[in-house]
């Protein structure tokens, strides 16, 4: 049985994450995030679920598409909408804008506009836990797309045979860019490959945050013990791959069914009122997170924009 505490925080977690993603478009078609943007909307359950699951003494590595997984590790969405706009008071000085977030105190070692960029992140740090007896794991998302990449069977084999206490997560939102699953590998489950290298394989519905936390939970003290293990979460993104992308691969009747039949939050929604929760709590915790959001906007727009003397700040040669 899961806390009120804790499927409160879930809840809250994944509506954070949607209102500013849905937010942060918005930005976008006005103009005011520049460079492009990979948003998180119809994800939001599965960076819930296995951050909820995580302690103080972990890691996760992000992706390109990584303010889900900001949010649900707990940084500050008042840093991050400034980061998105530019401001010096976000999480890069302004500098770094979507691709770059980070937060090492939070546990985030940061998100990565390379596809398949956090692996060797994540095994080196993993690698780090094992000599220092820390108690933690690294939790590696990378998408399906990247599990093509050749640093992938790098990363899981080196971990494999140095039982590094890292737990591969793939998020698979059926699409890689504009490539289906089923066009790039002859497999049905990405987690299949984990036998290759001797390590366990699951499969999670990647939309259920109650499912994925429990999964993730149980995952994190069989990989301190056990070594790593590969997760494949299933998915779905609402919005394009990026803010340019004219979605000509997928019909408008597609992602309108996962939209009405497997929404992460209608899901968790439901899951709470089954347990108890009033429609009452569930709307105030709506309301904070309406809040919280404004707040943010409020926070950034305030903020400075980075000044030309700060040009060779922060750069390294």
């Amino acid at each position: 049985m899961i806390a009120k505490e804790k499927l409160i925080e879930m809840y809250s977690k994944m509506l954070h994450i949607r209102a500013f993603d849905e937010k942060i478009a918005f930005f976008f078609s006005m103009g005011m995030v520049h460079g492009t943007t990979h948003l998180y909307i119809g994800e939001e359950a599965t960076a819930t679920g296995v951050c909820c699951a995580l302690k103080q003494q972990d890691y996760i590595t992000s992706t390109h598409r990584g303010h889900g997984h900001a949010i649900a590790i707990g940084m500050d969405v008042n840093k991050m909408m400034a980061e998105m706009l530019g401001k010096i008071d976000g999480y890069c000085k302004g500098k770094g804008g979507s691709m770059h977030i980070a937060d090492i105190e939070k546990g985030n070692l940061g998100a990565n506009g390379v596809v398949g960029g956090g692996f060797c992140i994540a095994v080196g740090a993993a690698l780090t836990q094992q000599m220092n007896d820390t108690g933690g794991i690294t939790v590696c998302f990378f998408g399906d797309g990247a599990a093509n990449e050749g640093n992938f069977h790098e990363a899981v084999n080196l971990a494999s045979i140095w039982h590094l206490p890292v737990l591969f997560l793939c998020e698979n939102n059926q699409y890689a860019l504009s490539t289906p699953q089923k066009y790039a590998m002859n497999i049905k489950n990405i987690s299949d490959r984990a036998a290759a290298y001797g390590i366990k394989g699951m499969e999670l519905d990647g939309n259920d945050a109650v499912a994925v936390y429990e999964a993730v939970k149980k995952a994190r003290e069989d990989v301190l013990i056990n070594g790593p293990m590969l997760i494949s979460c299933n998915t779905y993104r609402y919005m394009g791959h990026s803010r340019s992308d004219a979605q000509t691969y997928r019909t408008r009747e597609e992602v309108n069914e996962w939209k009405r039949n497997r929404d992460p939050i209608s899901r968790m929604e439901k899951y709470l009122f089954e347990t108890g929760f009033t429609n009452e709590e569930l709307e105030k915790i709506k309301s904070e997170t309406e809040q919280d959001i404004e707040n943010a906007v409020a926070f950034a727009k305030a903020s400075e924009f980075p000044g030309l003397e700060t040009v060779n700040t922060d750069v390294y040669a």
